[in-house]
């Protein structure tokens, strides 16, 4: 499974990508925000900036709610960096227009929003690179997130579609682990559960017995 973190920090940008295990990024206006991002030329700047960091695609998504504010938006956003721009388009009427229009050109795209498997039917159906769900999302109004991971991956492998699941809205290392069990592509989320992938209170005691030989050692 890839993993992708979800963040517009270049700061963890950089340290997933130090560990040798980030596939990609993905970024939302909300997380542009929380960096302080504001503006067009900011904006486009700080993807380009991540862009150099990582060697995989960076999901950038559009503004625009109307599918030619999205088409136009889209095209400025690819033209950043077309080796790695992965055009993030909202699962709606207009955006399953706009996913179709970027695929037909043979852009990279990401349908994002999902929540059934009627929408990832239709992204898929439009060429979408990759579908996003949203597990956390679903978990909070007591709905299972992780099945509807498990449901998109069984219809796209019975169907055939390239289109790849990839797990958003991850919001523990809990989350990962179950969506490595369903067979999702991809799982994208903050730098804090791919780092509690590590940790296990026997390979902490290991290594403290093994520090403990290695000063014994040295007496």
């Amino acid at each position: 499974m890839k993993f992708f973190i979800d963040t517009a920090n270049l700061e963890q940008i950089s340290r997933a990508q130090s560990l040798g295990i980030l596939d990609g990024v993905t970024t939302n206006p909300s997380l542009m925000a929380k960096e302080g991002v504001k503006g067009k030329e900011q904006i486009f700047k700080h993807y380009k900036a991540i862009c150099n960091i990582v060697n995989g695609p960076v999901s950038a998504e559009v503004f625009a709610t109307d599918y030619e504010g999205m088409i136009k938006e889209g095209e400025e956003l690819y033209a950043i960096d077309p080796t790695k721009i992965t055009i993030k388009l909202p699962c709606t009427e207009d955006g399953i227009r706009a996913v179709k229009y970027f695929a037909d050109k043979g852009y990279r795209t990401n349908c994002t929003l999902v929540f059934t498997v009627g929408q990832a039917l239709l992204a898929a159906k439009a060429g979408a690179t990759y579908c996003s769900p949203f597990v956390g999302r679903l978990d909070d109004i007591c709905e299972d997130g992780i099945s509807l991971i498990r449901d998109i991956v069984n219809m796209y492998q019975y169907y055939g579609f390239g289109t790849q699941v990839l797990a958003a809205s991850i919001r523990h290392t809990n989350h990962i682990l179950k969506c490595i069990e369903v067979g999702a592509d991809v799982a994208t989320c903050p730098l804090k559960p791919i780092l509690s992938l590590i940790d296990h209170p026997l390979t902490t005691k290991g290594l403290d017995i093994f520090n403990q030989a290695a000063a014994s050692m040295k007496e």
